[in-house]
């Protein structure tokens, strides 16, 4: 499979070892040798697959009806002014989510941090700077994509979510599933895959397998947050496999009617 000098540099930086064969041009479209692929990377880590150049340039989906973007954007006010649980109490701005209103791809974390608080837009750190870059080497960009989280409102200190406040605040992702109709859901962490998911299981044994959630039964996988991923960038190619699974889940899905 062949990639731009771009994309192949995206997954570099990334962090996911990328072998090419000897005397490939620099700045060419060039080919993952497989054959030389280091042993610990699985397969489709191995490929190092993005999208295709024409897919990596080309133009987010339709845009959303005026009559999606204004019902998104009523649940987003009512999000706003939400007192379900105890965290209205001590948040500073609710974090709706944000993206393209008919994206295929929805990225899931578990909660707000501080940043994501105080700016009222999800993934804005160092961790979203990564998860940006992870987008980038699927040949999309922020825009094309949605990102949100399990809850709305940050917990004091960043604790983990718990059941009551999930419970309160899922009934708002279904409501966006429902009407930006992903054809994927990538749960990041194991906070947002347990609670999604509704499991203990650890997050080493969620990865790897499809899943169907909601009321639509949307395909969802499992991968690691961006942030456990800045503290164990030797797990970045296995983050790369589950990204690599949800895209084969893409390209399968059929186009809306």
């Amino acid at each position: 499979m062949k990639h731009t000098a771009r994309q192949l540099d995206t997954l570099r930086k990334i962090g996911v070892e990328v072998w090419i064969l000897r005397g490939a041009e620099t700045g060419e479209a060039v080919e993952a040798a497989e054959s030389v692929q280091p042993a610990r990377t699985a397969a489709p880590a191995a490929e190092v697959a993005a999208e295709s150049p024409a897919a990596a340039s080309a133009d987010p989906p339709p845009a959303a009806s005026t009559d999606t973007a204004a019902q998104l954007q009523a649940i987003e006010r009512e999000v706003s002014v939400c007192r379900r649980c105890e965290l209205h109490q001590t948040r500073t701005n609710t974090v709706f989510g944000c993206g393209n209103a008919r994206a295929d791809w929805l990225f899931v974390g578990e909660a707000p941090g501080r940043q994501e608080d105080l700016q009222g837009e999800p993934f804005v750190g160092r961790a979203g700077k990564l998860l940006d870059m992870m987008i980038a080497a699927l040949g999309m960009r922020r825009e094309r994509v949605f990102i949100a989280n399990v809850l709305k409102c940050r917990p004091p200190n960043n604790r983990d979510p718990l059941p009551g406040e999930i419970e309160q605040c899922e009934a708002y992702l279904h409501r966006q599933l429902a009407l930006i109709q992903p054809k994927v859901i990538v749960a990041l962490g194991r906070i947002s895959a347990q609670a999604l998911l509704r499991t203990g299981d650890a997050l080493s044994k969620l990865r790897g397998t499809t899943y169907r959630y909601g009321p639509d039964h949307i395909p969802l996988v499992v991968t690691y947050h961006p942030a456990y991923l800045l503290r164990s960038p030797e797990q970045k190619a296995k983050a790369w496999d589950d990204l690599w699974l949800a895209r084969e889940i893409v390209r399968a899905a059929p186009e809306a009617g």
